[in-house]
């Protein structure tokens, strides 16, 4: 049933535990409440005094009152974390990645999600088109911000095209009930060469700036293209001076906002500035990294963490130390690269006998124009690195990696990889403090007592 929740687990010396509550049991309600999901779940379990109506596995029915700290956690784990189904996307976005993957791959990567829960709880981007009027109030009743919001033009009839959905145009109504309700929202809009961009864009980014300071943040991201595009919509890659004029643009209104509101407002993904081949822009851009998961200053974060790793290291490395003999490699996407290799020459300055191999890895699978490290596959890594000096270790970035897991987006496992090319391999996160962790202990080791 729609609104029964199968318990999975109880934590150990919690206060189900004590109610005995089991594995196996099912929530019916809290408080008299239907529980939609965790959301209905974590706002009825705050208060002090708590009743919840159980179902055992033989039937019977035992109604619960707990009294217990305000906010203290039940220990209660269900078999669906989010308590409900994922609301997935009805849209056909002439830019959609998931459209664009080759067929024959593990059922999850072709899941549209289009839910807001999870834009509060993971950060994912929403449309607003899968959003019932019900759905607003729960957000504005349970304060969920903030709220991320693929926006991508603020034209409706183009973002029915777009989107081609034509209800699209009428969901940015919606923007305006979480404004006036003040709920905090962070937008992106995904550039599309000859549909959303030049004058078009211009537009958003003034309709847009009527949201601040509820608004957050928009970035601008160009279009990703995958060779698998048969049947779907024509569109282009951008270039070099194109780069050059949405940076241009985007330049010009952050000093208008700047002046206005104190804030930079819009903001453009790192893709585009190396492809432009400018450097990115100094950490005070940023606003304080609003967007690090949508591509926007992550190269910035991590060269800023690195020269502060790399200081401290310096000062733990003095004269007298003895120099070591080590050689590791390093493999990244053609986006991270030319940082990455700046990264690694700076280190092996600092620690004599030090060789660090970085190797960029252009992505054949999905196609040349997809970038970043995080949709590398393994047979792209192995195809690549084959026969090439890879030294005593092999550092790959851990967002190569299915979370939780060791398992690339072709299935592959690290296991694979390791046994393949005969080396090691370690995972580094994505952070300069991390890259500079990987082998500060190697460095450290030719430090004399």
């Amino acid at each position: 049933m729609k609104h029964e929740h199968k318990i999975k687990c109880i934590q150990t010396g919690s206060i189900a535990e004590e109610m005995e509550i089991e594995a196996g049991d099912v929530l019916l309600s809290v408080n008299n409440e239907k529980i939609e999901d965790i959301f209905d779940y974590q706002y009825q379990t705050e208060e002090e005094e708590v009743v919840v109506l159980i179902r055992k596995p033989s039937g019977e029915e035992w109604e619960i009152e707990i009294e217990k700290e305000a906010d203290e956690d039940l220990g209660i784990i269900f078999e669906n974390g989010l308590m409900d189904e994922y609301h997935s996307c009805h849209n056909k976005c002439i830019f959609c990645f998931i459209d664009q993957m080759p067929p024959g791959m593990r059922d999850t990567l072709y899941f549209k999600d289009d839910d807001s829960r999870l834009s509060f709880l993971q950060g994912n981007y929403v449309t607003l088109t899968n959003m019932s009027e019900h759905d607003i109030e729960r957000i504005i009743r349970y304060r969920l911000e903030p709220i991320n919001i693929s926006f991508h033009t603020m034209n409706p009839e183009l973002r029915c095209r777009m989107l081609h959905n034509r209800f699209a145009g009428e969901a940015l109504k919606k923007v305006e009930r979480l404004y006036e309700a003040g709920i905090r929202m962070n937008g992106q809009i995904v550039l599309c060469k000859g549909w959303n961009d030049k004058e078009e864009l211009e537009y958003s980014i003034k309709k847009l700036s009527a949201y601040i300071p509820y608004l957050l943040s928009v970035s601008v991201v160009p279009v990703g293209l995958s060779r698998y595009r048969d049947g779907l919509e024509k569109l282009e890659p951008f270039n070099r001076e194109d780069a050059k004029e949405v940076i241009s643009c985007i330049h010009k209104w952050q000093k208008r906002f700047m002046e206005q509101y104190g804030i930079h407002f819009i903001h453009g993904g790192d893709e585009w500035y190396l492809l432009a081949e400018e450097e990115v822009p100094g950490e005070d851009a940023y606003d304080g990294y609003l967007q690090l998961e949508n591509g926007v200053g992550m190269l910035r974060l991590m060269m800023e963490e690195f020269e502060r790793a790399l200081c401290d290291l310096k000062g733990r490395i003095r004269q007298g130390n003895r120099a070591v003999t080590r050689e590791i490699s390093m493999a990244t996407g053609m986006l991270a690269y030319p940082y990455i290799k700046r990264m690694a020459d700076s280190l092996m300055e600092v620690c004599d006998g030090l060789t660090i191999y970085v190797y960029a890895v252009v992505n054949y699978f999905f196609g040349e124009r997809i970038t970043v490290s995080g949709l590398l596959t393994g047979q792209d890594i192995l195809s690549q690195l084959k026969g090439k000096k890879l030294g005593e270790t092999l550092y790959l970035p851990e967002n190569i990696l299915r979370s939780g897991e060791d398992i690339l987006l072709d299935d592959l496992r690290l296991c694979d990889i390791s046994r393949t090319l005969q080396v090691p391999i370690d995972i580094v996160k994505s952070s300069g403090q991390a890259f500079v962790d990987a082998v500060a202990g190697i460095c450290d080791e030719g430090k004399t007592e």
